[in-house]
């Protein structure tokens, strides 16, 4: 779901349009269950620490999107 929304962020800011912290992204996984989220939620989620080193891994790759 994070990475979904990491690059559903990236895309906008390709297209110039910048969105604030508390703009809801909506993500529907393949199992039709969809999940909604803040930016601001996201980005905490992947300023944070990880579990586990897969997930420090996932965040580090996440965060250079949103760069």
């Amino acid at each position: 779901m994070y990475e979904a929304a990491a690059l559903a962020v990236k895309t906008f800011k390709d297209h110039d349009c910048e969105l604030g912290g508390m703009a809801q992204l909506e993500v529907e996984i393949r199992s039709s269950i969809t999940h909604t989220l803040t930016v601001k939620k996201l980005r905490d989620w992947i300023n944070g620490g990880g579990k586990n080193p897969k997930e420090v891994v996932i965040k580090e790759r996440l965060k250079e999107l949103l760069i």
